[in-house]
């Protein structure tokens, strides 16, 4: 994270630009009817002009609230005010229904080229796409600065390596093992 960290704050505005324009043109992404993001915290890619063309296009947005039983998703609409939640993260209130989405925006720490992500060593993201698999087809598509590739991420059986990543410099290919 410290290479990410030290990415002046115009390369990180400019290069959030440039992977909203490349994700929204991934296929499968625009038959989702909705769409898992995320509200950025220090200095992790910026999802919000992702989440401002998913909207453009009619599609619905929920976003994360950490729960005592992981991820639960709330659909968001523009505008509407956040809370602080745990661990310094901007949620959606609580009175909102839980919803599952099918294509899933995932933040991380460091990826490698098989699709395998490091989240922030709590196992949210994890359970999540497991959980929302388990509901049925879901797209999941990693999110970063291409400072944060490395070269092994090592996985377990229950990993699942995410099926797009994206960076600044474009569309990472993937190995498929």
């Amino acid at each position: 994270m410290a290479r990410r960290d030290a990415l002046e704050l115009d390369a990180r505005k400019g290069g959030s630009r440039t992977v909203a324009e490349t994700v929204i043109a991934i296929p499968g992404l625009g038959e989702a009817e909705l769409v898992g993001g995320f509200w950025p915290i220090r200095s992790e890619i910026d999802p919000r002009p992702l989440i401002e063309k998913l909207f453009a296009r009619g599609q619905r947005v929920a976003l994360p609230k950490v729960t005592p039983d992981g991820l639960a998703f709330r659909e968001w609409r523009a505008g509407e005010a956040l809370v602080r939640g745990g661990f310094g993260l901007s949620e959606p209130h609580d009175d909102l229904p839980e919803v599952f989405p099918t294509a899933l925006i995932v933040p991380l720490a460091a990826f490698d080229r098989t699709g395998n992500r490091i989240g922030y060593g709590k196992g949210y993201y994890d359970r999540a796409i497991e959980r929302l698999s388990g509901r049925g087809a879901l797209l999941t598509i990693g999110i970063a600065y291409s400072v944060q590739e490395v070269a092994h991420v090592p996985a377990e059986a229950h990993d699942r390596p995410l099926d797009h990543l994206v960076t600044e410099i474009g569309p990472v290919p993937l190995i498929k093992a």
